[in-house]
């Protein structure tokens, strides 16, 4: 990487100095909604001419003015003479703000599930950890961390818990709420700044299965009066994962799962992404694939970093093709195709979407501006359009017996390390230059890599072709419900033989047709019990479908209820994961502007700081 290259949303001088390893002293005050404390930083020298180390948020200190997206810069002089490869150590003693800080949320005991206690929890991604701590807040650096967390309710860390332990008394056997207990955490592997993550709240653990010849330990964490619940949803499927996927991607990739502990952590709804450290609980044990991505992301993503937002497709578009090839090396080649073929639905909507608002988004590598918000172009773009580029370049190169092998050879060169993208490219042609041929090479030459990379446009740059088996029933009965007068023809036994993944690609389809008439959608929703499914993704479609003309006579009815359903009116659960709440509040407000706002306003503080953000660009365009 050049030396030049800096990353685009970041002020920090890390070219010249960076963080090698950190430690924390915390202690969380819910009265006061703010985390109190220390961060020493153990940083290390790379250039001759050093002045200071800025950070982003005893010495002599100045703090630079605020920018609306990158915080203020921390100046701190340090001593004279450092060389590179000399160490130095800052201690910086301060609190988090209680308004402002996107970082974190905190939630009255009223949001909770048990409604006890409050609860904390943060959301660094991808350049909010300077509003938890004073740090380098880039993916370029990586760092180890040990941490000292003092709290009144359990907390819990990114890292491997020291003490007290998991599987002992719930919050050291003191009292929950009311006793501080200080739990000790040790990170060994560095990450990157944006996988810094706290919660804490009323939190007990229950353990899966330990997996014979593995070092690492599972469970899951969650309130208590859901974790059995939450043990039941993820109990079968999480040790299938770890048996069979992880077993098959540490054989994928050449290398095995290196954090030690791989722990779910059930959070509150109001968590605004669906992975990171979150799961969803929908009953039927229909959503534990999002498992999978983040199992994948222990290696890329976390293992192998974007180096800067610009190059974010790194760790999506690698995880999202790995995490589908996992299906096809464990299933079939059907539901391979069958998960490239569901995500396309959104990308072609995003791709449309920013087609009107910001074509730059179309690209995989986006040029940032300095100071740009990454969160400006959250989408689909890099998780499937990447994904895609990767299929491509698979296809081009004859499949996977020539791809795979290179697939390995980038986890072995790039394995904690962060990256661009023309790193990533000059590596795949070296690569074929050692090991593969005249044919491969130019297979690689002959892909259009600026269309790839930097086009835009609502399509991708090459049609791509998927195996259509799995979505066969389902795109049938969306052609039956487009055409049909009379929906007697129906019953609730259409969809018996389909999983929740078919019944979503069938509600999809429906969305490529002709709106339905009123009539149509009511029994839709009551044959098939979609208007009030617990299952988020099927009731997310069936509100799709049902307000795709925002003028019908019931589009307002419809939308009130999306609305409601998003806002917890019916079981006193917010919808706060960005994939629910932006599209109901954006077909929301295209139905009826003030009715929207005017719920939006009602429930606004229900909301994590980052979702209220993007459900405001919604609103405001």
């Amino acid at each position: 990487m050049s030396s030049e290259t800096t990353d685009p949303t970041s002020q920090s001088n890390y070219r010249q100095i960076s963080t090698k390893h950190f430690s924390l002293d915390w202690s969380i005050d819910f009265h006061e909604k703010v985390i109190k404390g220390s961060i020493t930083h153990e940083l290390t020298v790379h250039t001759s001419d050093l002045k200071e180390v800025i950070a982003m948020t005893s010495l002599q200190y100045s703090l630079g003015e605020k920018h609306e997206v990158m915080g203020s810069a921390l100046y701190i002089p340090l001593p004279a003479g450092l060389q590179p490869g000399s160490s130095v150590k800052v201690t910086i003693e301060y609190n988090t703000t209680e308004l402002g800080c996107k970082a974190l949320q905190w939630l009255d005991k009223a949001q909770t599930h048990g409604k006890t206690h409050p609860y904390l929890f943060s959301q660094c991604q991808p350049i909010y950890a300077r509003g938890l701590l004073p740090c380098q807040d880039t993916p370029s650096v990586k760092a180890t961390y040990e941490a000292r967390i003092t709290s009144v309710l359990p907390a819990l860390m990114s890292a491997i818990r020291v003490s007290p332990p998991a599987e002992g008394p719930v919050h050291d056997g003191k009292t929950v709420g009311q006793d501080e207990v200080t739990y000790v955490y040790n990170q060994p592997v560095p990450i990157p700044s944006y996988l810094i993550a706290i919660a804490s709240g009323n939190l007990c653990y229950r353990a899966f299965e330990k997996l014979e010849g593995k070092d690492w330990t599972s469970g899951v964490w969650a309130e208590p009066d859901i974790i059995n619940d939450a043990w039941w949803e993820f109990k079968e499927d999480t040790t299938r994962f770890f048996l069979e996927f992880l077993a098959a991607e540490e054989e994928l990739v050449g290398m095995s799962y290196k954090f030690g502990v791989y722990d779910l952590l059930v959070l509150p709804p109001a968590f605004p992404y669906g992975g990171m450290r979150l799961a969803l609980l929908t009953g039927d044990r229909t959503l534990v694939d999002v498992v999978v991505h983040e199992i994948t992301h222990s290696y890329f993503g976390n293992g192998i970093t974007h180096a800067d937002a610009s190059h974010f497709w790194l760790n999506e578009g690698w995880t999202t093709y790995i995490e589908r090839l996992l299906q096809q090396i464990l299933h079939s080649p059907a539901h391979r195709g069958f998960s490239f073929l569901t995500g396309s639905k959104q990308l072609y909507d995003d791709l449309k979407l920013y087609e009107q608002r910001n074509k730059k988004y179309q690209k995989l590598q986006i040029e940032f501006e300095k100071g740009e918000n990454p969160d400006d172009a959250y989408s689909s773009v890099p998780y499937d359009k990447g994904a895609n580029f990767l299929l491509h370049i698979e296809r081009t190169l004859g499949g996977l017996d020539v791809f795979l092998p290179y697939a390995k050879d980038y986890v072995k060169t790039f394995m904690g390390k962060s990256i661009t993208t023309e790193m990533w490219k000059e590596h795949l042609f070296d690569y074929y230059t050692r090991f593969g041929g005249d044919d491969e090479l130019e297979a690689l030459k002959s892909i259009d890599w600026d269309a790839w990379l930097f086009g835009t446009g609502v399509t991708l740059p090459v049609p791509m072709e998927y195996d259509m088996t799995l979505a066969q029933q389902s795109y049938k009965l969306a052609e039956r419900w487009s055409k049909t007068k009379d929906t007697s023809e129906f019953s609730a036994t259409d969809i018996s033989g389909m999983d929740a993944n078919q019944i979503g690609a069938f509600l999809e389809r429906l969305q490529s047709f002709d709106p339905l008439p009123v009539a149509h959608i009511d029994d839709l929703g009551d044959l098939y019990g979609l208007v009030s499914s617990p299952n988020a993704e099927l009731r997310l479609r069936f509100y799709q479908v049902a307000l795709l003309d925002p003028q019908s006579t019931k589009s307002e009815q419809y939308a009130t209820a999306a609305l409601g359903w998003i806002v917890g009116e019916e079981d006193g659960m917010v919808k706060g994961r960005m994939k629910f709440c932006r599209p109901i509040f954006r077909a929301a407000f295209s139905v009826n502007k003030a009715m929207a706002q005017d719920k939006y306003e009602e429930h606004k503080s229900s909301f994590h700081p980052i979702a209220r953000d993007l459900i405001e660009q919604v609103r405001d365009r």
